[in-house]
């Protein structure tokens, strides 16, 4: 029974002996995910307003009320306000990629923890 291990701990041993060596090199850290954060927020926020608006019988026949008495001139000025509030958000967003990305790629190695240091 001893010789079965025997065998299996050298054939282990011979297969990682001819594995190639990897370099050490220290993962980034993970990035924070910045459009999650602001897409669930706005979403949210949303789902707050619409809430307390049709929480109570007398606010929802008010919001139906305002909603029936809308022309159609006041309707797409209110579809442009939404779509320049999501423009504006996806723009946020690709500003905070940008740096968030600039100083990922401006990190020094020992930064990093390549040489042993502690990040910064």
């Amino acid at each position: 029974m001893s010789s079965d291990l025997a065998g299996v701990e050298y054939a282990a041993t011979a297969h990682t002996a001819s594995m190639p060596e990897l370099p050490s090199t220290a993962p980034t850290p993970p990035r924070t995910r910045w459009a999650a954060i602001i897409w669930g927020t706005v979403f949210a926020a949303i789902a707050v307003v619409a809430i307390g608006l049709l929480a109570d019988g007398r606010r929802s026949d008010d919001v139906s009320d305002w909603i029936l008495s809308l022309t159609p001139a006041s309707i797409t000025a209110m579809a442009l306000l939404a779509l320049g509030g999501i423009v504006l958000i996806c723009g946020a967003i690709g500003l905070i990629r940008r740096v968030q990305r600039r100083a990922a790629a401006s990190w020094s190695p020992s930064q990093r923890g390549v040489d042993g240091d502690t990040l910064a």
